[in-house]
């Protein structure tokens, strides 16, 4: 069956963990986008997200924990031909079905994704703004949170997404940049700047560099992954106790 891209229908894919926050305003921004269906993939929340999701009249199944097992599990189960993966605290910009459909009409483009924006107004995430749009548009490496998107079929060509406790969307970028170009649209998403104020965005920055660069010497995802969770909480508490000592 020849694949159509101007009729084509996305599946957009949203694995959750307790985004009771975020979920409702990310799937009304696109719940009523032309020809799409959408697909929450909750691995275990604690709060509501689940309830509001079935409220709003999505389709939502329950997994085990892990955002390349989720995503996964939400594309076995996606009717459309094209798949998008969103995260649970990002929005889509407006008429983004039309880009992506027009995307895909060349077919030298093997995925696409769009620029970053950062919902939060300290100047240094400008910064990262502009270096992830170097590194999208120069390196062809997009990753998770600029919701990427591609032809179901290459997707299941390539394997999916390794099911691994970190680095999934890496792996996933570096297998596609073997078979074609990855298109870096002119709109962009809107991400939660949450992780950065967190932990700062000098340390955001570092760890996940520290994270890439483990990865590309080839440290074990679990062992990364485990090194990730225990910096952050780390210094996620310390900022907390400043935060106490005023």
């Amino acid at each position: 069956m020849n694949f159509n891209p101007e009729s084509a229908k996305i599946s957009i894919i949203i694995p959750v963990l307790n985004e009771a926050e975020n979920i409702e305003s990310v799937i009304s921004g696109i719940q009523n986008s032309e020809n799409i269906e959408i697909i929450i993939v909750d691995g275990g929340s604690q709060d509501n997200t689940v309830q509001i999701a079935q409220n709003l009249g999505v389709n939502v199944i329950v997994t085990h924990r892990g955002r390349g097992l989720q995503m996964n599990a939400g594309a076995k189960i996606a009717t459309g031909e094209i798949l998008l993966f969103l995260h649970g605290d990002t929005q889509l910009p407006l008429e983004f079905e039309i880009e992506v459909r027009k995307t895909l009409i060349d077919y030298n483009i093997i995925a696409g994704a769009f620029q970053l924006k950062i919902n939060a107004p300290e100047w240094s995430l400008r910064l990262i703004e502009k270096m992830v749009f170097w590194r999208s548009k120069y390196l062809q490496m997009p990753y998770g949170d600029q919701a990427i998107f591609i032809k179901a079929s290459t997707f299941w060509n390539i394997g999916g997404f390794p099911e691994q406790p970190i680095m999934e969307d890496f792996e996933l970028i570096r297998r596609l940049n073997r078979l074609g170009k990855i298109e870096i649209l002119s709109s962009f998403v809107i991400t939660s700047g949450r992780r950065w104020q967190k932990l700062g965005v000098f340390q955001t920055t570092l760890i996940n560099q520290f994270m890439i660069i483990g990865y590309y010497w080839g440290i074990s995802p679990i062992i990364l992954s485990q090194w990730y969770r225990k910096e952050g909480n780390t210094k996620a508490l310390r900022h907390e106790e400043r935060k106490k000592e005023y």
